[in-house]
């Protein structure tokens, strides 16, 4: 099997038709033209809110809701996180969930798990901005051990469980992927992750082999076997037939050379890329699954 590819999903505002808030109608459109195009997965960020740095707030729905959903109206395409916010769900609820849509999906779920960053969501909901990767790190045991089966009793500076595990329990173990790329992050991903990201780029170059290299490097220091730990990258890619979105990337790949692109991830050893599609339009996904074939 080659290299697999996927999409992102829409999830606030700027990503639906017209640059406007998308629907439960725009995400599932976009998740039906992956599956139809023979894509294999489809993604979708995790945010309450975002606040430029002017100012505006862009309004988001809420991710596991809408990735659930996807689940329901998909037969054949992964399901992933791009990524969980640990600080919005509390270990044990995040594996109970992650359990139910394994269910939901046919064991479809991939597990895409992150520190968090973006202090303005964390504010308008109260959550704490302190510590984030020493929550997280706490956050990702309890999860990760529930997930794989564990009966977990743990006692933490920031979580506590008592005997928790996951009944019913899912019937194959559900990969986990997280992002991230400095010292600590690696260290955790070595530990715990199935998969790992890194994001977002246009065409392959030295700073993606650069965090592919840490990603080999963590995993020698962490006496695993070269491989262990899939690695998945995220790229822009953009229609230039649509018309442009309001705030484009200027890293990304047009899509008529993503052919080429394609090809110098998987000579890289990506084993899964992961496509921000601009527009997030059926159309930009058939035009990807049409450089694709």
């Amino acid at each position: 099997m080659g290299m697999k590819i996927g999409v992102m999903l829409p999830l606030g505002a700027g990503d639906g038709p017209g640059g406007g808030m998308p629907g439960w109608k725009d995400v599932r459109a976009v998740a039906e033209a992956a599956e139809a195009g023979g894509l294999d997965s489809v993604w979708i960020a995790d945010h309450f809110l975002y606040r430029d740095p002017e100012g505006q707030i862009y309004g988001m729905h809420e991710s596991w809701t809408l990735l659930t959903a996807v689940a329901a109206v998909t037969s054949r395409v992964e399901l992933g996180n791009m990524v969980l916010c640990a600080s919005f769900r509390d270990p044990g609820l995040t594996a109970k969930m992650a359990a139910t849509l394994d269910e939901v999906s046919g064991g479809r779920l991939i597990l895409g798990v992150g520190a968090g960053w973006h202090d303005p969501e964390y504010e308008a909901f109260g959550l704490p901005t302190d510590h984030r990767v020493g929550r997280f790190e706490e956050w990702l045991e309890i999860v990760a051990r529930m997930v794989r089966g564990e009966t977990v009793s743990y006692e933490g500076t920031y979580y506590k469980t008592q005997d928790a595990n996951l009944d019913p329990a899912p019937p194959h173990r559900i990969p986990i992927l997280i992002a991230g790329h400095r010292p600590r992050m690696m260290r955790l991903t070595a530990q715990w992750a199935d998969l790992w990201n890194t994001a977002w780029y246009g065409a392959a170059d030295a700073k993606v082999e650069e965090r592919l290299e840490t990603l080999r490097e963590a995993i020698e220091t962490a006496g695993k076997p070269a491989g262990a730990v899939a690695p998945t990258v995220g790229v822009v890619v953009r229609d230039p037939d649509q018309p442009p979105v309001a705030d484009p990337d200027p890293r990304a790949i047009e899509v008529q050379d993503l052919p080429a692109a394609l090809a110098a991830y998987e000579k890289l050893g990506v084993e899964h890329l992961i496509i921000s599609p601009e527009p997030i339009s059926p159309r930009t996904v058939e035009r990807i699954a049409e450089a694709r074939s």
